[in-house]
């Protein structure tokens, strides 16, 4: 019997390593269905190596036809006769679901069986189920244990993950040297996920000193075996110049490549190429196009972008609701600029009601992780109590940290701390030095504007005074000093105008009157209002309707609808015993008429007037005799000086 058994086993070794030799074609042709004939033939006398590989052969069809039942039979055969491969296979099998029902557990089981006989492919996929708690509770240190098992046998995979276990600091204590000594090892064997890793190493300078020239070396390596991460950042490089030359063309060809494959990070950067017109003709409905593929596999920057374009109506159609909605799936996963955005959609009310409350919030989130923008904002929202209980303090400490990442509107926020004494020692000459360094007269100029019209309608007019004196003498860029000034010498009207300064209110109000440009049109009419209105105190009733008979004009002649209405219903609330040059207003039709031509609500020019002598429709400049105000060619008023034009 003993000699019969031997003489068996003998037989099952000797008709594996035929099937062995038809399989890789050793001293014979190769054959795959001869090695599955000869495998049958060991397997059946119980080999469990013969059983092993015909498992093998079914399971990829090879030299059979595919049967992924019978391949999980004979895995099954061997891996009871403790062939390590088989096991790990086994545990394949029930992890995919491969020819029998998929359970993670039983693939838990038999990775377990193939790791404690040291076979490495299975201790990195058991370190990888301790990982992701598949099968079995996750265990950061098993799943270091496993892993470094495997690394030390030289398995790639698991070497870049026991990198990525150091890189985090999951399961062991974090040591960037060490994720790159693992990246390295996998890498070196052609690893494109390690090489991908290794270069975000040297790119960031994390464990290893920064180097963007390696960092490329390394991400051009993964790329060039179709790692799709890989490709992504290798067009990020391309399309910043970073460690190799700027080359936007390039950087287009990667992301495409990447994109090809579902990457989300490259739809985005993609999307971003053609909103810029960046190696690729510009295109902002691409840019939408590639910004909601990748915005809908969840990848927060698109999101976030597709929310500015949403909000701009670049690319598609103007839409603050759904603005709101792509910066609130951004905002949640915590990207900051997204958190921003929408903290400004709650403070100004667009696309949502308007909720300071919740701007304090968001803006506070992206604060909190240093974005400046948003700290500078929240410094606002303190400084005005906007949302938050006012605090000068905190506002100081909010613009100060933006202001030290060189933001330029938190320095021009703190400037104004120190010339106001808000939240810090009043320092005027501190002040007017961080403006002079900033080069920004405009933005300045805006802020001051901006603070003079909080104060404003705060009631505090002294202040409001101070900022539109800032405004005036200190920030306005001197070669635009008139023109650029109109909304300033708008407000400073207002301001004096409120203190009982009749004659100076009149001063600016003139000013803006007479500087406003064809941009300025809806303030150079609320000046004309606001001056009537001073008129009207000083009891020069007929000067002030005069006023605002040229006030309805100007509004009719640019459109400004918003404001006719309103002038119409102030001009009713003079005496019709006040008469001005032959002019008659009649509320009934609401028609100006006189003897220069005819105006009717619906703006429609019944008449125009006679330019040089004959009818025209051309746009023929038209000057004040009196003043000299280069005015609209329907113009009946000079808007300055009043004057009646023949």
């Amino acid at each position: 019997m003993a000699f019969s058994f031997f003489n068996k086993k003998k037989q099952a070794e000797e008709d594996f390593t035929k099937g062995r030799h038809y399989h890789d074609g050793a001293g014979v042709e190769k054959d795959l269905t001869k090695a599955v004939y000869w495998y049958t033939k060991a397997a059946d006398q119980g080999d469990a190596r013969a059983q092993m590989y015909l498992g093998v052969c079914y399971d990829n069809g090879d030299g059979v036809g595919r049967n992924p039942t019978k391949a999980v039979y004979w895995y099954t055969k061997a891996a009871e006769q403790g062939n390590a491969r088989a096991q790990f296979n086994l545990g394949l099998c029930y992890k995919n679901g491969e020819g029998v029902a998929k359970d993670p557990t039983k693939a838990v089981y038999w990775y377990t069986k193939a790791a404690d006989q040291g076979y490495a492919e299975a201790q990195t996929h058991l370190g990888v189920c301790y990982d992701n708690g598949a099968g079995v509770g996750r265990d950061s240190t098993k799943v270091v244990y496993w892993y470094t098992k495997a690394a030390d046998q030289g398995d790639a995979r698991a070497q870049n993950n026991l990198g990525l276990c150091y890189g985090f600091g999951d399961g062991v204590e974090k040591d960037s040297t060490k994720a790159v000594y693992w990246f390295t090892k996998a890498a070196e064997q052609g690893y494109a996920r390690a090489q991908n890793n290794l270069g975000l190493c040297y790119h960031n300078g994390v464990g290893v000193e920064k180097d963007l020239t390696k960092a490329v070396s390394w991400f051009t390596k993964a790329a060039d075996q179709g790692y799709a991460r890989a490709q992504n950042d290798l067009g990020w490089c391309y399309l910043n110049g970073a460690g190799v030359e700027k080359d936007p063309t390039k950087a287009v060809h990667w992301f495409t490549k990447a994109t090809d494959q579902g990457s989300a990070g490259a739809q985005n950067n993609l999307g971003w190429c053609y909103l810029n017109g960046d190696g690729v003709g510009k295109d902002p409905t691409k840019a939408v196009y590639w910004f909601t593929k990748a915005a809908e596999q969840g990848n927060a920057r698109a999101q976030m972008h597709l929310g500015v374009c949403y909000e701009n109506g670049a690319g598609v159609g103007r839409d603050p609701t759904k603005a709101v909605y792509w910066f609130t799936k951004a905002a949640e996963q915590g990207e900051a600029e997204a958190q921003t955005h929408l903290g400004m959609c709650y403070a100004h009310g667009a696309g949502v009601g308007r909720d300071p409350t919740k701007a304090v919030y968001w803006y506070t989130k992206a604060a909190d992780q240093g974005y400046a923008e948003a700290q500078n904002n929240l410094g606002v929202c303190y400084a005005n109590g906007a949302g938050v209980e006012k605090d000068l303090t905190k506002a100081v400490s909010w613009f100060t940290k933006a202001a030290d990442q060189g933001d330029v509107l938190a320095k021009c926020d703190i400037g104004f701390c120190y010339y106001e004494g808000d939240g810090v020692r009043k320092d005027v000459e501190k002040a007017k030095k961080i403006w002079a360094s900033l080069n920004a007269s405009q933005l300045c100029y805006d802020v001051a504007v901006n603070f003079g019209k909080i104060a404003y309608l705060e009631e505090d007019y002294s202040r409001a005074n101070r900022m539109f004196d800032l405004a005036l003498n200190t920030f306005t860029p001197t070669n635009n000093r008139d023109s650029g000034a109109v909304l300033a010498y708008l407000w400073m009207g207002k301001v004096y105008s409120k203190l009982d300064r009749a004659e100076s209110a009149l001063v600016y109000l003139n000013k803006a009157i007479k500087n406003a440009s064809d941009m300025d049109v809806h303030y150079m009419i609320e000046a004309l209002w606001e001056k009537s209105n001073v008129l009207r105190s000083l009891k020069q009733v007929k000067e002030a309707r005069k006023t605002l008979m040229v006030a309805l004009e100007s509004a009719i002649t640019h459109n400004q609808s918003a404001l006719i209405e309103d002038i119409e219903t102030a001009l009713n609330a003079f005496s019709p015993d006040d008469t001005l040059n032959n002019v008659t207003y009649l509320s009934a039709d609401t028609v100006i008429q006189g003897n220069v031509g005819v105006y009717a609500k619906d703006d429609a020019i019944v008449h125009r007037p006679i330019v040089g002598g004959k009818e025209t429709d051309e746009q023929a400049s038209l000057y004040c005799p009196d003043c000299g105000k280069k005015l609209p060619i329907d113009t009946r008023f000079c808007v300055v000086c009043g004057k009646k034009l023949e």
